[in-house]
């Protein structure tokens, strides 16, 4: 799918970065601005992390559907996954708390839908991270392509009766609540291993980047990625405990690989031809639409418990106002 762009058919492609169902909220804020400014079921690809993966893949299930954003929001501010699948699996086995993730996703958000079944629509890739080999893991189906899974060095497989609610439960395993998922084989055979684990996306990378720079695979011309991830932040007061130290390095290096992210997004701009791309973080000042939108946002917790309508307001408003302020500063071209 493409946008025209001065006569041209350019492709644009969106990467949703993980933050439970605070980044699908800000992410449906996203898309409403652009459908507002008529572009968003001409998005040529979806590249999603966790949270990101729980907004994307609804999307790409209901494309084209008008009331799907409505959707979205009544789910948000509706649901609360963690009340039974994390809480109830203190007397279940540890394991069972992945099932009962994939379970909520596919009844409230999925119903039984495979990866296979949806053909049409951008390109969705659905990342997880492989515990196996320390790379990203990929579920991938639509735009008229095959739906696979695999990653770059154990390979790709076919995927078309591959679950949809499980692809987004495995991007969404934020480790320690959920375990990973694990796929032997039988559904993945890949040489040198039995079997694989499989754990949040945002492990590897939370924004999602990666197969928005794969050009030979997805030829795009513009990227826009909605970090809704959590913010590194000063601590005047940081911890000397020993558990809480590596939780403080789990966030430093997730901090590394997002401003590593950022600049390989930089340097792309920077070639002949290379793509051209627009992000914005939630907590950005730098075109808030009311002085105060990216505090409030920015101090939502990223759990997958319902909303309440203020922060579902803050966190659309504060998305919508971001992309606008960026596309006009950036990329005026889309939007003229």
């Amino acid at each position: 799918m493409t946008i025209m762009v001065n006569g041209q058919e350019k492709r644009v492609g969106l990467a949703l970065s993980g933050g439970g169902f605070r980044a699908a909220a800000f992410h449906l804020g996203v898309f409403r601005r652009l459908r507002a400014r008529g572009m968003l079921w001409d998005l040529d690809l979806l590249t999603c992390v966790s949270g990101g993966s729980i907004a994307g893949a609804f999307l790409a299930s209901h494309w084209g559907e008008d009331d799907a954003l409505d959707k979205l929001e009544d789910y948000l501010r509706n649901t609360s996954i963690a009340v039974s699948s994390v809480i109830g699996g203190i007397f279940e086995p540890f394991a069972s708390r992945l099932d009962k993730l994939r379970g909520a996703y596919d009844r409230d958000l999925f119903k039984g839908r495979t990866l296979g079944s949806l053909p049409h629509g951008p390109r969705l890739y659905l990342n997880a991270t492989n515990l196996a080999t320390g790379n990203m893991f990929f579920f991938v189906t639509g735009g008229d392509g095959p739906a696979e899974m695999g990653e770059w060095e154990l390979g790709t497989v076919s995927a078309t009766d591959f679950a949809l609610s499980r692809a987004v439960a495995a991007s969404s395993a934020f480790p320690p609540v959920f375990p990973p998922l694990r796929l032997d084989s039988t559904e993945y055979p890949a040489a040198g291993v039995d079997y694989v684990t499989l754990s949040d996306g945002g492990v590897y990378d939370n924004l999602g980047v990666n197969p928005l720079m794969r050009r030979s695979r997805n030829p795009l011309d513009y990227v826009i990625v909605s970090d809704a991830g959590k913010p590194f932040e000063i601590d005047e007061r940081p911890t000397e405990s020993g558990t809480a130290v590596l939780v403080a390095s789990i966030d430093i290096l997730m901090e590394q690989v997002r401003g590593l992210q950022f600049k390989r997004l930089e340097l792309s701009a920077s070639l002949p031809g290379g793509l051209k791309p627009v992000w914005f973080s939630i907590n950005s000042e730098e075109g808030e639409a009311h002085p105060g939108d990216a505090a409030f946002a920015s101090a939502i917790r990223t759990h997958l418990k319902k909303l309440s309508q203020a922060e579902m307001d803050v966190l659309t408003r504060h998305a919508g106002a971001l992309l606008e302020h960026r596309l006009q500063m950036y990329t005026p071209e889309l939007v003229a």
